[in-house]
């Protein structure tokens, strides 16, 4: 017995320490969200001293880049419900929180989801695998790209999709996804690539700080909005799962319940499945009923703002 509490103490640390480092190093980024190169000018002794923001200085990575091949999207899209149940949602440590008295994100009379991240950021690279599978439930994306994030970042060339470019149709909601820079340098940055709409933008300026999100999360990217009845920000799980893999891996691996990637990812998805399903009143039904789903809404945090 006292083994076993020793052992989920451990565990409990491991998981508090790559939170830690996840808000550190996303809290180093935030402003990586402006387009364009960014410089931190300072007053030192008298002189102005240049600082480079993070990604100053980094290579461009290297890996495939590209469209996502046929293949790979129906594998994502096709993943057995056996699947979800098998992996449910017991291991999931994060997700996003509800906000309270809030206007709904709504885009042609459906709800819509919005999510801000860029090509460059791991954790982004990350999130986009769960975020890709539960929409996939509700409707269907087209043109998605494959990339990876920055070689001399964090958890560098983490294998990921990419929202830029790519369409999503669905009966039940509305998508957008905006990757604001390339995993390539430009002079103290990386190179831009989407600029959100102005409405978007103030979505992200006023849910993307406290008291919707935890203070020092604050400016984390990826950001994601259900709807302004959930927000996340930052990953739901450690990219490190991820290492070493190509994108047609990583899918392989989602859809057999037994490895770790698929635990982390189908977990999660079923979190953001539940909280999408709060959107469109529990439709469809063959998804919002399951026995995997009800029981993930119970993963979503509490309510803030």
């Amino acid at each position: 017995m006292a083994r076993r509490v020793e052992q989920k103490a451990a565990a409990r640390e491991r998981i508090a320490a790559q939170q830690a480092a996840q808000r550190r190093a996303e809290q180093r980024r935030r402003l990586l969200l402006a387009v364009g190169a960014v410089v931190l000018v300072v007053v030192i002794v008298g002189g102005l001293v240049a600082i480079r923001l993070a990604g100053g200085g980094k290579k461009t990575a290297t890996g495939p880049n590209g469209s996502a091949d046929a293949a790979l999207i129906s594998t994502l899209s096709s993943i057995p419900a056996s699947t979800f149940a098998t992996v449910g949602s017991a291991d999931v440590k994060t997700a996003p929180s509800a906000i309270n008295d809030q206007p709904p994100l709504t885009d042609n009379g459906k709800p819509k989801v919005l999510y801000i991240g860029a090509e460059y950021c791991p954790f982004c690279a990350a999130e986009r695998w769960p975020v890709v599978v539960a929409l996939s439930r509700f409707g269907t994306f087209k043109n998605l790209g494959t990339t990876h994030s920055a070689a001399a970042d964090v958890h560098p060339n983490t294998p990921t999709l990419s929202f830029h470019g790519s369409t999503y149709t669905s009966q039940y909601l509305v998508f957008t996804g905006v990757e604001t820079t390339t995993n390539e340098v430009q002079g103290n940055s990386y190179k831009p690539l989407d600029t959100p709409s102005a409405a978007d933008q103030a979505t992200l300026e006023k849910y993307d700080n406290a008291p919707y999100v935890d203070k020092q999360s604050a400016g984390s990217i990826p950001f994601i909005d259900l709807g302004n009845k959930f927000i996340g920000s930052g990953a739901t799980y450690d990219p490190d799962l991820l290492a070493g893999k190509t994108q047609a891996q990583v899918a392989d691996a989602i859809k057999d319940p037994s490895t770790a990637i698929s635990k982390a990812v189908i977990g999660s998805a079923n979190v953001y499945t539940a909280a999408i399903c709060k959107l469109t009143n529990n439709q469809p039904s063959t998804v919002c009923n399951t026995e995997a789903v009800t029981a993930a809404a119970g993963k979503l945090g509490a309510a803030k703002g």
